[in-house]
């Protein structure tokens, strides 16, 4: 072996240990030279702006304008957001327990919550809260009506209610208590079948416990297909989301891997041993507001060809944060890592334009009726034949994965769901009774927030849902209270909607007198999606025992 020169190894080793030394000083150095260069103009701005500002402002508008040119998913949450963060996913808040809206400038009751203070003070939907604590709260704005009605548990609120054919106020001295945040909206058989529906709207702290006591209670009344409904949920914590698709899934698959920057950031979360619901046939929903924790559960199940996805294309979020708690009880959240479902697929949209990704720009919407095979035929065929090239799409820019039998699913922008069904469109004029919120007014005033409803049918919800129907003076009633309300009334529109009129004042009125849950089972009966899924279980057991 020839020998190495000691002057030339000597210069080797100093130039080696010189790197060492100096690349990580170098690099200090510029972080250092940015932080000065930060602190400089904090000061200046501190001292000599022209009006006069706080440093707490300063400081949170630097941080919030750091962390939005990072990606859309960064973010700084202040300590009163903090507060409000908490209480979504961690499953309770402490208050009186009450769903309101505004309506009319007056806080209006929606519903109480089941076995909340309000309920088993017999607060009832439709009531009026006009004062609390003996300050008159007509007007309130409605962030600010949370801070008035919220408080530790064991405090006294007293509130001054109108109700509907009371003359008089009636005075409610009500004991704030613990109350819980349920994330599955509703669970129950479709008539005359063994389809069980679970909706889940976000992944927080008990989304688990609450999926499987559904599950339990859907079982014992004959549940032998779910249709698990995550329309609308926005995500949330993913250790939910894991757990929830480990139920379904076999041991050992992978339901999600993510890849960080940091390598110890990085994971691979397998299925185990405790699924309950691995032979249970299932159809998942989604749509343009599912994201990130429903996209994990739905992409898992399309990939390892578990069930069949139906609805529209998914939100497109597969990134992931962690959120980093700050001193003065403020917090920000820090994408660290993507995600990638069992195939491979990274389901993340493109978001340099934050303008174009807030309008749900980057996701591939198909046909209606279309599944993805069809759909890839489709697009051929009209690239061939569609003289007009604007309307072309790139079939070398939608990347092609497959699932583990082997059926072709498409990348990036989202999940696209093997069945496509879009949703049912309302005309103008009931998106004007719903944007000037006059069918809230019409069932808390006129229908007297569902009273006539509860003396007829009592606690017999089966009943209401098949024997009661909305009448054309019901109708004539809704039109001229929408006209008081400046509500231009189209008769054309009129007809075309007043099947649909006709579940949503029955829904709502559900809704006040029993709950969320039934609200959900009448409105059920024209909702296109559910319908078309109860017919695709054919479909899905098929591609589940390939």
């Amino acid at each position: 072996m020839k020998k190495v020169n000691r002057k030339v190894l000597i210069s080797i080793i100093v130039g080696v240990t010189l790197g060492v030394l100096i690349t990580p000083l170098i690099a200090r150095d510029n972080i250092y030279a940015q932080l000065e260069k930060f602190n400089h103009v904090f000061n200046m701005a501190y001292r000599y702006y022209v009006d006069t500002v706080s440093a707490k402002d300063l400081g949170e508008a630097a941080i919030r304008g750091m962390l939005k040119d990072l990606d859309p998913h960064s973010v700084y949450i202040d300590e009163e957001d903090m507060k409000q963060v908490k209480e979504d996913f961690q499953g309770s808040f402490e208050g009186i327990g009450v769903q309101f809206d505004i309506i009319n400038d007056t806080i209006t009751i929606i519903a109480p919550i089941a076995d909340g203070p309000c309920e088993k003070l017999g607060i009832l939907a439709g009531d009026k809260i006009v004062e609390v604590d003996g300050d008159n709260v007509v007007g309130i704005k409605r962030s600010e009506v949370p801070k008035i009605l919220k408080g530790p548990k064991g405090t006294h609120v007293i509130l001054n209610i109108k109700r509907v054919d009371e003359k008089e106020l009636i005075e409610y001295d009500v004991v704030r208590d613990k109350i819980p945040i349920y994330t599955v909206d509703a669970s129950y058989i479709i008539d005359d079948s063994d389809i069980g529906i679970i909706a889940v709207n976000r992944f927080a702290a008990n989304t688990h416990r609450e999926l499987m006591e559904a599950v339990h209670k859907l079982k014992a009344k004959g549940m032998e297909r779910l249709i698990l409904d995550l329309r609308g949920n926005p995500g949330g914590y993913l250790d939910q989301a894991f757990l929830m698709a480990d139920e379904f899934i076999g041991a050992g698959d992978t339901i999600v891997y993510t890849i960080a920057r940091s390598e110890n950031m990085s994971e691979v979360k397998m299925a185990t041993q405790r699924g309950e619901l691995e032979d249970m046939p299932i159809i998942v929903l989604i749509n343009y507001g599912s994201a990130s924790a429903s996209e994990i559960v739905s992409g898992a199940i399309q990939d390892l060809d578990r069930g069949l996805i139906v609805g529209t294309t998914s939100y497109g979020k597969g990134l992931v944060q962690r959120q980093y708690p700050l001193s003065d009880g403020s917090a920000f959240r820090l994408t660290i890592a993507r995600y990638y479902t069992p195939s491979g697929r990274c389901i993340q949209r493109p978001y340099d334009d934050a303008v174009a990704y807030r309008k749900l720009k980057g996701r591939l919407e198909l046909e209606e009726g279309s599944n993805i095979e069809h759909a890839l035929d489709k697009i051929k065929k009209t690239n061939e034949t569609e003289e007009d090239t604007s309307k072309h799409i790139n079939l070398d820019s939608i990347e092609i994965y497959y699932s583990r039998s082997g059926r072709p699913l498409l990348g990036g922008g989202g999940v696209i769901p093997d069945y496509v069904v879009k949703s049912d469109t309302i005309t103008d004029l009931s998106v004007s009774l719903r944007r000037k919120r006059v069918m809230y007014e019409y069932i808390n005033n006129t229908l007297k927030a569902g009273k006539d409803v509860k003396a007829e049918y009592g606690d017999d919800f089966a009943k209401f849902k098949k024997d009661y129907q909305v009448t054309d003076k019901m109708i004539e009633d809704l039109k001229e209270l929408a006209e008081s309300k400046e509500v231009e009334w189209n008769e054309e529109e009129a007809a075309t909607d007043r099947a649909f009129w006709n579940v949503e004042i029955k829904a709502n009125l559900a809704r006040v007198v029993w709950g969320r849950n039934e609200y959900q089972q009448v409105f059920s009966s024209i909702d296109k999606q559910i319908n078309v899924a109860k017919d695709l279980f054919d479909e899905a057991e098929k591609i589940s025992n390939k």
